[in-house]
């Protein structure tokens, strides 16, 4: 009955689409039609020559010109990059060394090694045995090969060979739809983007030779073959980030590489999808489905490649997409710490920054709404610093397609209403809620999450993510309420947690309104959530915060809650500087209690974090939060 049940929760939230399509691919997984409609190691052909990419590819991005400096960025001389010798840089947080002859199979922690004959769609992507596959998938995506490149163009040398030589490797490796590398078609559209962009900035190199070309446009061609062919698994059955990756993807490929069969209806396709894929997951709020600041970043950085390209070949995209791409950066400026250019640990964070074109930390969302906002309004974002130089190697500047006006920091309220998301800025301090619906897959249980930013420190943090594959433990935490800074009834999550990336009793809100008085700022949102425990289950939480102090008071109450059940209001402050106290409904001091908990700041790292909880058996709890 329990299986039952849960069966009906994804029929109804997902849809008869999804369920259709699911089924038909799990039938030509295992009948093998997949090994037919995708052949390992094809006849290799030549389907275009060095001499004709070159003459008919448009200017797009910086090609290598030695001996030039970033000194009017006033970037400090870079060190040699670490990937030379074999150390990569995971997940854009710590290196670890592979070697000088990694195999690309290997995976780095369990030392699995995936059978590089064995077809993509007999891959197991969850395997316990091998680990997080996104270990492999890592170097394989060749985001390492900017450290070269941003090198090469300060310091006026060239690794030109080592990077075809490390492409070449690679594609000597994994054969064609073979491998753990062959089973995302999202990571071959990062590794066909970041090939291209080595290709366009080495393109005068006496190293790129025709015979290097042509193997590379080999593997090249039958990668976006092979992303074409199975389009819709993105488009329906995942329907995220992964999709605008890849029709983007089809769309630059087609373009760039028309000699390519099939090339034109890549491009035309690509486009067409491209833009329906942002009109669905990009809201008119600028809030973006996947509920994740990092998920909405990758959003922005191919926002950037989509317009670098279409202005170089003196082409545009429908209208939506130069709104909706507008209305992202209104959105993840408001939720931006003004000192750092953090933005809130919300929503899964798996470490993507698929085009690092700067040496500001991953977490700085700076380089790429700074290159986004003069893509759409001519003018930088910020004052000039490190985060300049990914605008400067996208040649970003005021489009022909489309021109904005400037966006302008505003302190007060900013609410948006599609992705249910409140916002309040004054100074240096922000204070971030989420109050949002479900209509696409949630990924974390974080409703009402409230996070706190003073003087550039996240003083109440969310938990991260850590790792997609994970222990149980672990996933029910990060993914779980009680990585978030809400409220939990016992043990219980808002939403009860499927395999996974599946919730069931997804929350709804039903209230989000703000207001401000003389002396406060005032947020109320109410949700319906803890539908695995009963029908009728309403959280609300209020939150005043005093203005020109730091100073909240948060007051939560759970109606139509289990009597048997406390209700546990959580906490993870970073700092020993952040008071909490509490009282229940009847004025009475409630002792806190600190639980064992984790922080995840980076994907694949964990550090101890002391979670501060206070639980009453009652309904209510109002607590005061001070610094």
């Amino acid at each position: 009955m329990h299986k039952l049940l849960q069966a009906y929760h994804i029929a109804r939230n997902m849809g008869p689409r999804y369920i259709l399509f699911r089924l038909n691919h799990e039938l030509q997984k295992r009948t093998g039609r997949f090994m037919k409609r995708f052949p390992v190691q094809p006849p290799w052909q030549e389907y275009l020559s060095l001499e004709d990419w070159k003459a008919n590819k448009p200017a797009f991005f910086l090609t290598q010109k030695p001996g030039k400096s970033f000194a009017d960025l006033g970037i400090p001389a870079l060190p040699e990059p670490p990937c030379i010798n074999g150390s990569i840089r995971f997940f854009n947080a710590a290196y670890k060394q592979l070697g000088k002859d990694y195999d690309w199979l290997t995976h780095p922690l369990t030392g699995y090694r995936y059978n590089p004959g064995q077809h993509w769609s007999r891959v197991n992507d969850f395997s316990a045995a091998a680990g997080d596959i996104k270990y492999v998938w890592e170097k394989s995506r060749f985001s390492y090969i900017y450290e070269v490149i941003r090198y090469d163009q300060q310091q006026g040398t060239s690794h030109a060979a080592w990077v075809l030589a490390e492409i070449c490797s690679w594609i000597d490796a994994n054969p064609v739809n073979a491998g753990p590398n062959y089973k995302c078609s999202q990571e071959m559209s990062l590794r066909l983007l970041n090939w291209t962009f080595a290709l366009n900035y080495y393109q005068h190199d006496k190293a790129l030779t025709p015979e290097v070309f042509y193997k590379i446009q080999y593997a090249m061609y039958w990668q976006a073959r092979h992303v074409f062919d199975n389009i819709h698994f993105s488009r329906i059955a995942v329907r995220n980030n992964h999709a605008i990756t890849e029709t983007l993807a089809l769309y630059i490929m087609g373009s760039l590489f028309p000699q390519f069969p099939g090339a034109s209806e890549w491009k035309e396709k690509g486009r067409r999808w491209f833009e329906q894929e942002i009109a669905y997951q990009v809201y008119p709020d600028g809030t973006f489905l996947q509920f994740s600041m990092n998920y909405h970043r990758v959003v922005v950085q191919l926002f950037c490649w989509a317009f670098a390209v279409s202005e170089a070949l003196q082409e545009s995209f429908g209208s939506v997409v130069y709104e909706r791409a507008y209305a992202s950066l209104r959105f993840l400026a408001a939720c931006q710490d003004s000192i750092t250019g953090w933005l809130p640990n919300y929503g899964n964070n798996d470490g993507a920054l698929f085009f690092p074109l700067s040496s500001c930390d991953y977490r700085d969302f700076r380089p790429q709404l700074n290159t986004l906002h003069l893509f759409l309004t001519g003018q930088a974002l910020y004052e000039r610093g490190a985060w300049s130089e990914d605008a400067w190697w996208f040649r970003a500047g005021a489009m022909q397609a489309a021109s904005f006006a400037p966006i302008q920091p505003q302190d007060g309220w900013q609410v948006f209403h599609n992705g249910g998301y409140a916002v309040l800025r004054e100074g240096n301090t922000l204070s971030f809620l989420r109050c949002g619906s479900h209509k696409d897959r949630p990924a974390q249980a974080d409703n009402l999450h409230l996070d706190v930013w003073h003087n550039g420190q996240n003083v109440l943090q969310d938990g991260g993510s850590y790792q997609y594959n994970a222990l149980p433990e672990e996933m029910n935490y990060f993914m779980g309420t009680a990585s978030h800074n809400t409220v939990m009834l016992g043990a219980h999550n808002q939403m009860l947690k499927g395999s996974r990336f599946i919730w069931f009793y997804w929350t709804q809100a039903e209230q989000l309104e703000v207001e401000e008085r003389p002396d406060a700022w005032v947020f109320r949102g109410t949700i319906r959530a803890f539908g695995q425990l009963g029908r009728n289950i309403r959280h609300r939480r209020t939150v005043t915060k005093k203005k020109g102090v730091p100073h909240w008071e948060v007051e939560d109450m759970v109606l139509g809650k289990p009597g048997h059940l406390p209700l546990r209001q959580l906490w993870h402050p970073a700092t020993a500087a952040l008071r909490l106290e509490a009282q229940d409904a009847h004025g009475q001091k409630v002792a806190p209690s600190a639980e064992p908990g984790w922080v995840s700041a980076y994907y694949g790292i964990k550090e101890e974090s002391d979670t501060v909880v206070f639980s009453v058996t009652g309904q209510a709890l109002k607590t005061t939060i001070e610094l």
